[in-house]
């Protein structure tokens, strides 16, 4: 007997095909849908949030900018009346502070404020950059774990414990060690490292408190900035035979160099205007420092010092306004200029 197969089989049209629930006996339940009103209340209510959203992030901003704008004009009106009987220019560039005799040159206080940053920043940025990338390069997660609580700890110490860590610890040191030390070989060919001032109380004291101050907020920038940065450079370049240090100086650190800069500035800010510690080791002597080891007298010291003293003489509190406000236009310049070369890095980069 001769089986033929059958060339196609016809299983019928799709809409014949039964559904599983129809055909074990229970009824197929219709789908449910939801009312147009109900769509059209949901995207009101989603677009009313996203405008909400929008327009209070506009107006926070807007008033982060009013508030500088507010300061500014606030220390321009009060230093008028300064401006009306003094030259700025005679100002800014005179050495001779004696309000009782009307005289208020701010130089020694700009000199002392830029005189002491820089060394600050000179001692505290590059330890800080290099310890920065151990934390985010090198160490392990368990001794991570242990250094970066100490760091955080550091840089929410107040400015007050920090001041007096430098009278008890710092301005000592300097008086009994570094400065005869120094004093005695650089300062032989250096007037920079002469001993003018055996007090202790100096240029020096205040760098090395100031460095200790901004050094967490370096090193915690810089290990946030250097994690960030996608782990595939770091193995496409060891990869190619480099080692740990080639590739994290050559690779890591030209990514990264945006971001440790704002770490720089950063820091820049917070040492210029920083006021108490400052103000407790550095001597407060209105004169420009030749050495070190010269007291000194910074423009936020003289701001705290001085104002409980302006209500005797007349135009005090206008010339006390006007150092704020070469305070304040410092900062502004400074941060504006790295601004720009930090958007000129991130485009190499």
């Amino acid at each position: 007997m001769e089986i033929t197969r059958p060339e196609s089989v016809n299983y019928g049209p799709v809409e014949s095909v039964v559904r599983p629930s129809v055909a074990i006996g229970r009824e197929a339940t219709p789908e449910r849908t939801a009312p147009p009103d109900s769509h059209r209340g949901r995207g009101r209510m989603r677009a009313f949030k996203n405008t909400f959203a929008r327009r209070s992030l506009f107006v926070a901003a807007i008033l982060l900018i009013l508030l500088l704008v507010s300061i500014g004009v606030v220390l321009v009106t009060e230093a008028l009346p300064i401006l009306r009987n003094h030259s700025l220019v005679d100002l800014l560039t005179s050495q001779d502070w004696r309000p009782t005799h009307n005289a208020f040159g701010l130089l020694p206080f700009i000199a002392g404020s830029f005189i002491v940053t820089f060394f600050a920043m000179l001692l505290g940025v590059v330890p800080a950059v290099l310890s920065g990338i151990y934390l985010a390069e090198y160490t392990s997660s368990r001794r991570r774990s242990m250094v970066k609580p100490v760091v955080d700890l550091l840089a929410g110490i107040p400015s007050v414990v920090y001041g007096l860590w430098g009278i008890l610890f710092v301005v000592p040191l300097i008086r009994e060690v570094i400065a005869p030390a120094l004093g005695d070989t650089l300062g032989t060919r250096w007037s920079l490292f002469a001993i003018t001032n055996p007090s202790g109380y100096s240029v020096l004291a205040g760098a090395i408190v100031l460095a200790i101050m901004v050094f967490p907020l370096i090193v915690a920038v810089t290990d946030e900035v250097l994690r960030n940065i996608p782990r595939q450079l770091r193995e496409s370049t060891l990869a190619m035979g480099a080692t740990r240090w080639e590739t994290t100086w050559c690779v890591v650190r030209y990514a990264g160099l945006p971001g440790i800069a704002a770490a720089v500035v950063l820091a820049f800010s917070r040492a210029f205007g920083e006021t108490l510690a400052i103000m407790m080791v550095i001597g407060n002597t209105p004169l420009i420092p030749n050495s070190i080891f010269d007291a000194a007298y910074p423009l936020p010291a003289l701001i705290a010092n001085a104002y409980s003293e302006m209500m005797s003489v007349p135009q005090y509190q206008s010339a006390l306004m006007l150092a704020a406000l070469v305070l304040l236009c410092v900062v502004l310049m400074f941060n504006v200029a790295a601004r720009r070369v930090i958007v000129r890095l991130g485009a190499r980069v």
